[in-house]
C-alpha cells in the first residue's frame, strides 16, 4: 500500500503515513461533515503554501513583531511561553482523555486540550457527534469557518482534519514540510507544528 499524499510505501494495516503524517484514507463520514457554507466564511486568496524562512515568534498582546517577521511578512509561531492573561477555555464538554496539548493561537487565545474537539468561530457538532472541546476563536475578518477544524489523538499524537472549511487548512511542520490539507483527511501534527486556518493559525505546544 502506498500513501495517497506523498507516495511512501506503507504496511497494509497502517492508519497514518510515517513520512507525511496523513491518514491512509479519508472516511466517508468525515467527507459528509461539510459544516462550512458560502455565507459562513469570508473567502481569502487561493490556498497555497507560502515561502518561509524559519520559525519566528509573534507577540500575543498585539505588539510589534520581531524584525525577521517584517522581512518575511508572515509570523510563523506563537510566543514560547503563554501569558497569564490569555483567554482560556471553560471546562471541556464530556470526559476529556489522552495526553494534554497546548494550542497557542495567533489571536492571543491559548487552550489546553486533551481528547478531541472542534475549532472555529462558532463550532457546532453535527447530530450524533460528541466532543471534549469546542474552541471558539476570535476572527473579526471571518476567514475562519464556524466549524473549521476537527482534532483528536492517535497513539499519544495530535491529529487535525479540515471540516470542508471555506479557506482550508495548511500544516507547517518544524522540519519545513508544508501540507495543504484535504478536507476529511486526518494529519498528525507534532509539537512545534503550525496549523494555518484562514488568516489565523495556532502552534501545537
Amino acid at each position: 500500500m502506498n500513501c495517497q499524499i506523498c507516495g511512501a510505501e506503507l504496511p497494509s494495516d497502517a492508519l497514518f503515513c510515517g513520512e507525511c503524517g496523513s491518514s491512509t484514507s479519508a472516511t466517508p463520514q468525515s467527507r459528509q461533515r461539510a459544516d462550512a457554507r458560502p455565507s459562513d466564511t469570508t473567502v481569502i486568496q487561493s490556498l497555497r503554501p507560502r515561502q518561509t524562512t524559519g520559525i519566528i515568534s509573534v507577540s500575543l498582546d498585539g505588539g510589534a513583531l520581531d524584525s525577521a517577521t517584517a522581512e518575511t511578512g508572515t509570523p510563523l509561531a506563537a510566543a514560547e511561553e503563554p501569558r497569564e492573561d490569555v483567554v482560556t477555555p471553560s471546562e471541556p464538554r464530556g470526559a476529556a482523555s489522552g495526553i494534554s496539548f497546548m494550542l497557542q493561537f495567533s489571536t492571543g487565545e491559548t487552550f489546553d486540550v486533551s481528547g478531541n474537539g472542534l475549532i472555529g468561530r462558532r463550532p457546532l457538532p453535527q447530530a450524533q457527534e460528541r466532543f471534549d472541546h469546542l474552541l471558539q476563536i476570535t476572527d473579526p475578518g471571518r476567514s475562519v469557518s464556524k466549524s473549521h477544524l476537527e482534532f483528536g489523538q492517535h497513539d499519544g499524537e495530535l491529529w487535525v482534519s479540515d471540516r470542508a472549511s471555506g479557506n482550508g487548512t495548511i500544516v507547517r511542520r518544524p522540519d519545513g514540510t508544508e501540507i495543504v490539507c484535504e478536507a476529511g483527511r486526518r494529519y498528525l501534527v507534532g509539537r512545534g507544528t503550525r496549523v494555518e486556518i484562514g488568516e489565523q493559525f495556532f502552534v501545537v505546544a
